[in-house]
């Protein structure tokens, strides 16, 4: 399985932090807000029945109705509220003693979490205790009231004691956060982090954005045609990770360029170190190739001079066409070992074929051979020399006219092929005339190799020597019905 890419990486994580980021936010609400309702139904629950067990208690254990026994009512809230954790209380009257404050006659809170009982009747709570005793006393039954405070709610509750007019028992308690005394601050230590996981999210998204923005910069620089393929060097992006893929790009470049100007002269060094090593095996062939029609027309000489009218325009005949045989060796030849030099240019590949085909019309329909052209349609032109390419494609063209019988076809065909190395540009002339024999296909590119005496055997070596200096080769294909001599060259020059 392959590794996923950074950037899904990235995208990953965001995603994760952006998920995380949701359940703390759901935790967080729960805490804050949910369950409100039913904490303060059951606080309003445990709060009734402690009052009521509060007054019921005292009532039990008071042996004459009608006095107020201060011990006794401590020592009952004692017992009752020291069981429900977070309830305090007390007893009121309504018909105060002089010495009764507001009414208030005992207070206890067992639970208190400081040392020993509380005594102390909270000041902050106090009207609303009164409020709740005054309901309480007006309706002569149990009477709760509520004040809530954000996630807090606090509870009062006010119920007659049996058998004792005028007293009332009371308890106050709250409904806490879910998680106790400790609720509101684990509530705010998860809202902090969950802040800062937002943050976070927000930086690796922008993060995440600028990442991909620069890297599809470097992609659209990088991708065929973009600014690196066409020979400009990468700007840096500013992101240090991307810039030293950059800089390393950037080294790269300039290396490669350093080798192919290093490649180019070694190429022309050897290419100029063969064409010398071929002068001596040229002025061999040079002088067989000119000595024998110099010998026929010395020949046809002597014999004019010593024969008729009639035998010297023979022989006149004879010698024009020896000396038209040495200037072909001799135009061929300056073709050969002239350096090819290439002026590159976008070319129409069809109008150019055609221009070339129908030089060569004549001499087909005189030999009864038919021309064709087959050009696919191409979204781009390739780039290469027309003039040099044209001498070369004559020559094939020549070969393949004087080689295809009557009734035959000699087709022109070029097409663009997808290579490792880059798109390529392939000429093929293709005739269904004899063929080349096995024992030639591997020469038939050397100087002065011809299966025809009247041949100058140099045209298939100036399709080489112009094919090489685009770049690319000239070869016979292998085809067991006909004869596809190909040209393969970039598509356009690097």
């Amino acid at each position: 399985m392959p590794r996923p890419s950074f950037s899904t990486q990235l995208l990953t994580l965001w995603m994760l932090i952006a998920a995380l980021c949701g359940l703390l936010s759901v935790a967080v609400w729960l805490m804050l807000s949910s369950a409100l309702g039913e904490r303060v139904v059951a606080a309003k629950q445990q709060a009734e029945a402690a009052c009521t067990a509060v007054a019921s208690r005292y009532d039990l254990s008071m042996q004459r109705s009608g006095e107020t026994n201060v011990d006794l009512m401590h020592a009952v809230l004692d017992l009752v509220l020291i069981q429900t954790d977070g309830i305090e209380g007390g007893f009121w009257t309504s018909q105060p003693p002089s010495n009764a404050s507001n009414g208030f006659i005992a207070y206890a809170f067992p639970t208190y979490g400081g040392s020993g009982v509380k005594r102390d009747i909270p000041e902050a709570e106090t009207p609303l205790i009164l409020r709740t005793l005054k309901s309480a006393s007006s309706a002569a039954a149990l009477h709760a009231e509520t004040v809530s405070s954000g996630t807090d709610a606090v509870l009062a509750v006010a119920c007659p004691v049996p058998r004792h007019a005028d007293l009332f028992a009371w308890t106050l308690t709250r409904a806490r956060p879910p998680l106790g005394p400790y609720g509101e601050r684990a509530t705010a230590i998860l809202a902090s982090v969950l802040a800062v996981i937002v943050v976070l999210a927000l930086f690796l998204a922008l993060t995440f954005k600028r990442w991909r923005q620069n890297l599809t910069l470097l992609e659209q620089a990088l991708a065929p045609g973009g600014e690196f393929e066409r020979g400009k060097r990468l700007a840096r992006i500013g992101e240090r990770d991307l810039d030293q893929i950059v800089d390393a790009l950037n080294r790269y470049a300039d290396r490669a360029e350093r080798l192919k100007r290093d490649a180019d002269a070694l190429n022309r060094q050897l290419a100029e170190a063969e064409r010398f090593s071929m002068l001596g095996k040229m002025a061999a062939q040079i002088a067989h190739e000119i000595r024998n029609p110099a010998g026929a027309m010395r020949l046809k000489a002597e014999n004019a001079l010593a024969g008729d009218g009639a035998r010297r325009e023979a022989a006149l005949k004879t010698i024009i066409q020896q000396v038209g045989r040495i200037e072909l060796q001799v135009t061929s030849l300056l073709a050969l070992t002239q350096s090819v030099t290439v002026h590159a240019r976008e070319v129409d590949l069809r109008a150019w074929l055609d221009d070339i085909v129908h030089t060569h019309e004549s001499r087909a329909e005189s030999r009864h051979v038919a021309l064709a052209v087959d050009v696919p349609q191409s979204t781009t032109q390739p780039a290469f020399d027309p003039a040099q390419l044209a001498r070369a494609l004559d020559n094939l063209l020549v070969n393949a006219l004087r080689h295809t019988p009557s009734g035959g076809t000699v087709t022109v065909r070029a097409y663009g092929v997808a290579a490792q190395e880059g798109e390529r540009l392939r000429l093929e002339v293709i005739d269904n005339g004899p063929g080349v024999d096995i024992a030639e296909r591997e020469r038939i590119f050397e100087p002065f190799v011809t299966g025809r005496p009247d041949g100058s055997g140099l045209g298939l070596a100036v399709v080489r020597e112009i094919s090489s200096a685009h770049g690319g080769r000239a070869y016979l294909a292998d085809d067991s019905n006909l004869t596809r001599f190909v040209i393969d060259l970039p598509w356009r020059p690097s």
